[in-house]
C-alpha cells in the first residue's frame, strides 16, 4: 500500500577540495537533510500527518472494513483478505502500519522528552499536542495487535529484543499520557503557538483539550466489558466536543485521503451487500442508496447497484463502489457523530430504565451531517429514528450499535472493527451481537486481531512466539474483549 511522506526539496550544490582538516571533514560528512536534532513545532507537523495518513487512514482502516463488511475486497489483496486467503494471517500483511505506527511514537517520544527534560523544556502546549498523539497511536497499536513491545522499545542499540507488555497495563498509560496532557494543554507557555504547523487545531488548546476528553470517553467505554464505568464515560463527553467544528480529523489539500488514492490506483473496494441489507433495512434510510454508485455492467445496459456478496462473490472490478470517495475527505481520529453515540451508550448502559432516543436522535442526526463530500441532512433525524420501534432498553442498546456503525462509512473502520469486537465480548456470541456480518467464512475464520508485522515477526524472538503461524488471530480475542493477550 502507499505510504504517505512530506516531500523535501533538496538542493544539491557542487564543490572541489584540495586540503581540509579534520573538523571540516566532519561537517561535510552530516547529511543536512536528515538531522538528529529537529525543533518540535516541525517534528509535531509530521507526525500528526503519519497518524492520520499512514496510521488510520490507510491500511488498517482498508482491512479492517473489510472484516466487518462495511466495504467488500473485491480484488487484489483486499480480495485476499475477504476470502481469507492468507492476508488475516501473514505476517507482512500489515508490516507497514505497523513501522510506521512504531515510527510514529519513537518521534513523538523524541518531542516529549525535549519538551519535558531537553531543549525546550516548558513547551508546554506542544509537549500537551504530542501527549495526545501518542496515547492515540499507543490504543490504536495495542487495539490492533494486543500485547505488543513497548516500555522496551524505542532503545535502538540498547534492547533489541524488546517483551511484550500486556494490553491491560498499556491501556494504564495511555490513560495516564491522556490525563497528562490536559494538565500540561493547560499551562501557560512562553514559546511561539504553533499556528499552521499545527495542521488539525491550528494551535487551539481548547480544541486538543477536548479531543483529549472525548479519547477518554471512547477508551473508558472500551474497557467496559472489563470495567464498566458509564458515569465516567459521560462526564468525559461533556467534556470534549460540542460540534462537528471540534472533531479530531485531519484534512490536507496537499495529500489526498488514502481512500481516494486506492481507488484510483487499485480499485480494490466495492459495494458490501451486507451493508447494503442493514441500510435497506431501516425504513427511509437516504443512505441506501447514497452511498453507492451505480454502473453499467456492459455497454448500453442500464445504471444499476452492483453488490459484492460478502465471501462469496468471484474477484471483479466489476461492481458498486461508494459515492463518498473525494480526495479532500477528512480522515476521523475521532467523530463528533461518534462522540453522541458514545454518549448515547453509555446513558442507555448507565441504567435499564433509559428508553428515551434523545441522544440517539442527536447523534443520527451528526451522522446525516457528517463532513463528506455527500450529506444527507435533509433528513428529519426524529422522524427517522421514531420509525425503528424502540419500545425498550434492549431495543435501544442494540439500535445505538448498528446506527453507529452505519455512520461509520467509509473511512473510520478502524472504530467500526473495534466497536464489533468490543460488543462481541458484552453480547456473548456473533448470533447474538446487534450487528450480524454476512461473510460465511466468519463462522471459523474472523480475525479478532491483526498480525505483527514482519519487521519483528522475524527479528525478535518474542514477537515471533506470540506470532506461532499466524491462525492465532482467528482464536485469540485481544484483552479488553475477554482474551488473555
Amino acid at each position: 500500500m502507499k505510504k504517505y511522506k512530506a516531500i523535501l526539496l533538496l538542493a544539491i550544490a557542487s564543490f572541489s577540495l584540495n586540503s581540509c582538516s579534520e573538523d571540516k571533514m566532519d561537517d561535510i560528512n552530516k547529511n543536512v537533510n536528515n538531522p538528529t536534532d529537529v525543533p518540535s513545532h516541525f517534528a509535531i507537523t509530521d507526525a500528526m500527518t503519519s497518524t492520520a495518513f499512514s496510521n488510520t487512514g490507510s491500511d488498517l482502516s482498508f482491512y479492517s472494513g473489510v472484516y466487518v463488511e462495511l466495504n467488500a475486497g473485491g480484488s487484489g489483496q483486499m480480495y485476499n483478505a475477504e476470502t481469507r486467503n492468507g492476508e488475516p494471517i501473514n505476517q507482512t500483511t500489515y508490516n507497514n502500519s505497523w513501522n510506521n505506527q512504531y515510527q510514529t511514537m519513537y518521534n513523538l517520544k523524541l518531542i516529549i522528552e525535549k519538551c519535558t527534560t531537553g531543549t525546550e523544556k516548558g513547551n508546554y502546549t506542544t509537549l500537551g499536542i504530542a501527549q495526545v498523539l501518542y496515547a492515540y497511536n499507543l490504543a490504536l497499536l495495542t487495539d490492533m495487535y494486543g500485547d505488543v513491545p513497548f516500555t522496551e522499545a524505542f532503545q535502538p542499540g540498547v534492547i533489541f529484543q524488546p517483551k511484550l507488555d500486556h494490553q491491560e497495563d498499556l491501556y494504564k498509560i495511555v490513560f495516564a499520557t491522556l490525563e497528562d496532557a490536559i494538565v500540561n494543554l493547560g499551562k501557560t507557555s512562553n514559546y511561539p503557538v504553533l499556528g499552521n504547523q499545527d495542521l488539525i487545531y491550528q494551535g487551539d488548546k481548547t480544541k486538543w483539550i477536548k479531543a483529549a476528553n472525548g479519547l477518554l470517553a471512547r477508551y473508558t467505554l472500551r474497557l467496559s466489558f472489563r470495567n464498566p464505568d458509564y458515569a465516567k464515560v459521560l462526564i468525559y463527553v461533556s467534556k470534549s466536543f460540542t460540534s462537528k467544528n471540534d472533531e479530531f480529523k485531519l484534512k490536507n489539500n496537499d495529500i489526498p485521503n488514502p481512500y481516494y488514492q486506492l481507488d484510483n490506483a487499485r480499485g480494490y473496494l466495492f459495494a458490501s451487500k451486507s451493508l447494503s441489507d442493514k441500510l435497506n433495512a431501516r425504513a427511509n434510510d437516504p443512505r441506501a442508496e447514497g452511498y453507492f454508485t451505480k454502473i453499467r455492467k456492459t455497454s448500453g445496459a442500464p445504471l444499476t447497484y452492483e453488490f459484492f456478496v460478502n465471501g462469496e462473490s468471484p474477484q471483479s472490478q466489476n461492481y458498486s463502489f461508494s459515492a463518498l470517495i473525494n480526495r479532500n475527505n477528512p480522515i476521523f481520529m475521532l467523530s463528533y457523530h461518534e462522540l453522541l453515540f458514545i454518549k448515547a451508550e453509555a446513558e442507555a448502559r448507565n441504567s435499564d430504565a433509559v428508553t428515551s432516543t434523545a441522544s440517539l436522535t442527536a447523534a443520527v442526526n451528526a451522522a446525516f451531517n457528517k463532513d463528506e463530500v455527500i450529506n444527507f441532512s435533509t433528513t428529519n433525524a426524529a422522524n427517522y429514528v421514531a420509525g425503528l420501534n424502540i419500545t425498550n432498553n434492549a431495543d435501544l442498546l442494540k439500535e445505538i450499535a448498528v446506527q453507529k456503525y452505519l455512520s461509520f462509512y467509509e473511512n473510520e473502520c478502524v472504530e467500526a472493527y473495534n466497536d464489533y469486537r468490543r460488543l462481541l465480548a458484552i453480547y456473548g456470541s456473533a448470533a447474538a451481537h446487534p450487528i450480524q456480518l454476512a461473510n460465511p467464512l466468519n463462522a471459523a475464520k474472523f480475525p479478532l486481531r491483526l498480525t505483527y508485522g514482519n519487521s519483528d515477526v522475524s527479528a525478535n524472538k518474542n514477537v515471533t512466539e506470540a506470532f506461532g503461524d499466524g491462525t492465532y488471530v482467528y482464536t485469540e480475542k485481544v484483552w479488553w474483549a475477554g482474551g488473555t493477550r
